[in-house]
């Protein structure tokens, strides 16, 4: 979402020619969740003015329909007479009879405060603008003014990437900026830094920090904040150059938001129901890692198959193994690296991740860039029939995030590493803007470590599904891939029914013991080996009790009619990783160096 102009001539362009769209939105009804939003389309050169809801909003890729919030909806001219109103589509008001302006006006609902949708009650008006504004199409170069109606009488402040025009007033230089620029309205604390630019020009990142815990509490997360930021922007060697000079995280820890992070371009949306005394300041971070990475990889090294922004459809990439997953990958590493979690637990954190990526059937479907297609369906999206996902998905955050893992380990075996390869893709995509195509990383990868090894990785790994060899690859800085062939496995997920039965809860494994044995999600355990379900511990520690290879009879209740089947115990498939030295000796001084490198620690 790229600025082609300067703020200055676009508000002398507009104010000259009075085309700027203006908004007003205030909060009366707060406490019921509802915001009331005027808005003024002037000079409008149609007959007919269309305005609409967005379907989607900047950073998620699924459908939303914000217009099901929408109620009391009218329009007028400027002379204040009613005008007509056709909907064609759910998403849709078509307006006619107008004198040359619009003025519309009606109620937004609003309850989900999160980084996508909107909420407003008494503790805060936290505003995504697609969920939350209407906008013209046809209108969508020019200039917009809103005017945030504070309530002053709850103590609410103004956070935003908009910059202020005057107090309570702000504006976009055009639709797309207007679009991507959430807002928080609430007592919240605030704390900044500045960071000098490569040209010694410095700016602001700014912490809005709405939450219920002390003003100490603040200052001790703001520590954590920083150190983040100044260690991504070692791996770039500098920070993106913020429009308007500034960068705010949004944050919102309070009880009433929906644990999410969104990115935007000049800020970023953080929210949980973890406060910082309850938790939230250790694990909270993990979402400001990131989420402010973003600020290079995903809004200035951007995906060409997401530009320009689409508001009105679903938006899909075959990239988000690169935009989101190397950005998962970073987010554990730059906590390591900042000294925020210890070497001991970002290796070991890595397990769940690996365990997911590498034993997922999922494999044999797609390949990490149809993975990436599948964001609509996945991301934040909702259907009410069944899927097997279980079975033939993989999230584009974690198999990227173990792609990007074995690529940069791959490079470090030929004295290369990825931040380097990041950094060639910020200066030829992300400072230029100019956007990518899978083809160009490819292209990128071949240019910085040599065509023989960046046409082996895409071709194994991005362009098919293979998986490279990570013991291999963990053993060269000192880490440990394991598996314990004595644990038993049977490939299901069971949970404690309200009659003390085990009810299957997630599809079985393709190919586990359970998938041969043909049970399946809803089935009810009643009798293992004509003992009743155990009550007393947990199914994967019941398990632990028998042997691999050992032959289980089960009982079940599937539909309501009673079934037996044999399920024949196979080794778990699952992994650990951990610092060799926990298990093994000491590994040499130039591999406990490698790993000093990569952990970028003393």
């Amino acid at each position: 979402m790229k600025l082609f102009y300067s703020m200055i001539w676009l508000c002398a362009t507009s104010v000259g020619f009075g085309q700027v769209n203006t908004y007003e939105i205030s909060f009366e009804n707060a406490v019921h969740h509802e915001a009331v939003i005027t808005a003024n389309f002037p000079d409008i050169p149609t007959d007919t003015l269309s305005v609409r809801m967005s379907r989607t909003s900047p950073g998620r890729y699924a459908l939303h329909e914000f217009a099901k919030n929408v109620y009391n909806f009218k329009a007028f001219d400027g002379n204040g007479n009613p005008l007509t109103v056709i909907r064609p589509n759910p998403y849709e008001w078509k307006i006619s009879g107008h004198d040359g302006l619009v003025r519309i006006r009606y109620t937004l609902f609003a309850n989900r405060g999160d980084g996508t949708y909107s909420q407003v009650d008494e503790t805060h008006a936290h505003l995504n603008i697609p969920a939350t504004f209407m906008y013209a199409p046809q209108l969508r170069d020019r200039e917009i003014n809103v005017h945030f109606k504070s309530r002053e009488d709850l103590g609410w402040k103004i956070a935003t990437q908009l910059p202020e025009v005057s107090e309570g007033h702000y504006m976009a230089p055009n639709l797309a900026y207007f679009m991507d620029s959430p807002t928080e309205l609430s007592a919240h604390h605030l704390r900044e830094f500045e960071v000098p630019d490569t040209n010694g020009n410095k700016q602001i990142i700014r912490l809005a920090l709405h939450h219920n815990s002390t003003e100490d509490e603040t200052d001790t997360y703001f520590e954590k904040v920083k150190k983040v930021v100044l260690s991504e922007k070692e791996v770039y060697g500098e920070l993106p150059t913020f429009d308007y000079g500034e960068y705010t995280f949004l944050a919102c820890y309070i009880p009433n938001a929906s644990g999410d992070g969104m990115e935007h371009r000049n800020s970023t949306i953080l929210t949980s129901t973890r406060s910082l005394a309850d938790g939230g300041m250790e694990r909270n971070i993990g979402t400001v890692s990131h989420e402010f990475f973003h600020a290079w990889n995903v809004e200035r090294i951007r995906p060409e198959s997401l530009e320009p922004f689409d508001f009105e459809e679903a938006n899909m990439s075959g990239a988000l193994w690169f935009a989101e997953g190397f950005t998962s990958y970073y987010t554990g590493l730059i906590l390591c690296r900042a000294g925020l979690i210890s070497p001991e637990k970002y290796v070991e954190g890595l397990t769940g991740t690996f365990n997911y990526v590498w034993n997922s059937p999922a494999r044999q479907f797609f390949n990490p860039i149809e993975m990436s297609f599948q964001a609509p369906f996945v991301d934040a999206a909702t259907s009410v029939d069944p899927v097997n996902r279980e079975n033939t998905f993989i999230s584009y955050y974690s198999y990227g995030s173990t792609l990007g893992l074995a690529l940069d380990l791959s490079l470090r075996e030929k004295g290369l590493h990825l931040d380097d390869y990041m950094k060639l893709v910020w200066e030829i995509y992300g400072k230029t803007e100019k956007a990518y195509t899978i083809g160009d990383l490819h292209q990128t990868l071949n240019q910085y470590a040599g065509q023989v090894f960046g046409d082996t990785f895409f071709n194994t790994y991005i362009y098919k599904s293979g998986m490279p060899d990570y013991k291999k690859l963990l053993f060269s800085v000192g880490v440990a891939l394991k598996q314990d062939s004595e644990i038993p496995y049977m490939g299901i997920s069971v949970e404690l029914d309200g009659d003390g039965n085990g009810l299957i809860k997630s599809n079985p494994r393709m190919g586990s013991p359970a998938y041969k044995a043909d049970l399946d999600k809803g089935d009810v355990i009643l009798a293992i080996n004509d003992a009743p379900f155990p009550k007393t511990e947990k199914f994967e520690a019941f398990l632990r009790q028998f042997q691999v290879g050992d032959s289980l009879s089960i009982r079940f209740e599937r539909y309501g009619i009673e079934k037996t089947t044999k399920v024949i115990l196979e080794q778990d498939p699952a992994y650990t990783i951990f610092l060799a030295e926990k298990e093994d000796s000491m590994p040499p001084a130039d591999v406990l160096q490698k790993r000093k490198q990569w952990l970028n620690i003393e």
